[in-house]
């Protein structure tokens, strides 16, 4: 009997149009969270590990912003990005 951690899930992304869409918003709350004297980095990363908005601030709407994407997308869009810049580094 093979044990169901020893496959690997396929994942399929939604499309470019999202990954625009959470490019524009992490930018923004990026932006809103430095303008308030947060560490961008360690908020995102509370918000993306725990789904808890309140690691998010309300200036310039940044929480109602982050809410409008799934977190999934969010992180492939993060991932996407800097394994792309990786990828240019080597060349």
């Amino acid at each position: 009997m093979q044990d169901n951690n020893e496959k690997t899930v396929l994942f399929r992304v939604n499309g470019e149009e999202v990954d625009n869409e959470a490019r524009k918003i992490l930018t923004t709350v990026y932006q809103a969270l430095k303008e308030k004297g947060y560490n961008p980095l360690n908020q995102l990363v509370g918000y993306l590990l725990s789904g808890d908005p309140a690691y998010i601030t309300s200036h310039h709407n940044a929480r109602s912003l982050i809410r409008q994407v799934e977190r999934d997308e969010l992180l492939e869009e993060l991932v996407g990005t800097y394994l792309e810049l990786a990828d240019k580094e080597q060349i």
